[in-house]
């Protein structure tokens, strides 16, 4: 793994060459801390969840050197120390383009100890081969739609101040959803575009101020996951919400899509990783 850990000392916006021989040096991580010291986070956190990757670019050979192809989904725990920055993930799954592997078991070990070396903690690995493509999930996110408001908005970065809750009134248990999230890549300042859920009980949340929230991160420079972290601090501090779940989908750049969900409650089980028609 590559020693410096700071987004400008990334791959990020420099030009790579895409090499053939396996690498997992190329793995960039990143520390999680200094993001969640700016949010006040610096002891136990206040939530659980997951960093759930898409690879959809997935490919190595065979032992008689035939390639084979598959979709990779790994299940990155919140609270593991690092990271991985995705552009060098990108160039680590090109690494595996021409190594002969013997087996699809062999790829899921292979991944699983690079990535659980580079984030310091033990991640999940799933392969869907090409004979099961048909089988991927797709779906949208439930939930009342606020991007069905009328709203002015003049001002584009996150302005917690526009989250309220209605204490005086009896409390509520519901769901809402924008498509209007857009964030941007904090050293090329190139777009990323995600689909948000918020599923919460307590006081009712103001939907046109959420929804003013939600559209400020348009000109916001932060990755995926730190933006979700973002988001689910900011409700849980200004509108005190007894229960709280914060899951994003976003839209796939070099072949990836990463999809982080926070919750500070029991769940049934892991929120679906349904693709979006935008993924």
């Amino acid at each position: 793994m590559n020693d410096a850990s700071t987004p400008a000392d990334s791959p990020l916006g420099k030009p790579s060459v895409y090499g053939d021989s396996y690498d997992p040096t190329l793995l960039f991580p990143m520390p999680r801390a200094e993001k969640r010291v700016e949010l006040g986070l610096t002891g136990t956190l206040p939530f659980f969840g997951m960093d759930v990757w898409n690879a959809y670019e997935l490919s190595w050979l065979n032992p008689r050197g035939k390639p084979q192809v598959a979709i990779a989904t790994l299940l990155v725990p919140a609270d593991t120390p690092n990271m991985v920055e995705s552009k060098s993930m990108k160039l680590y799954l090109n690494s595996l383009n021409q190594t002969r592997i013997d087996s699809q078991e062999a790829v899921v070990a292979l991944l699983q100890h690079d990535l659980s070396a580079a984030v310091g903690a033990e991640i999940q690995i799933k392969l869907l081969l090409s004979k099961d493509f048909g089988k991927q999930v797709m779906g949208e996110f439930d939930g009342l739609l606020l991007d069905r408001l009328d709203i002015a908005v003049d001002r584009y970065a996150p302005e917690p101040e526009l989250l309220r809750g209605a204490a005086d009134q009896a409390p509520v248990e519901e769901t809402l959803v924008s498509h209007l999230l857009r964030s941007n890549c904090p050293v090329t300042n190139q777009p990323d575009w995600a689909s948000i859920q918020i599923r919460y009980s307590g006081p009712a949340i103001d939907q046109e101020g959420l929804l003013k929230y939600l559209i400020g991160f348009r000109q916001h420079q932060e990755f995926h996951e730190h933006c979700v972290e973002r988001v689910f601090m900011d409700i849980q501090q200004q509108c005190q919400p007894s229960k709280l779940m914060v899951s994003a989908r976003y839209t796939r750049r070099g072949g990836i899509d990463i999809n982080p969900w926070r919750a500070n409650f029991p769940l049934s089980g892991m929120p679906p990783n349904a693709r979006h028609a935008r993924q």
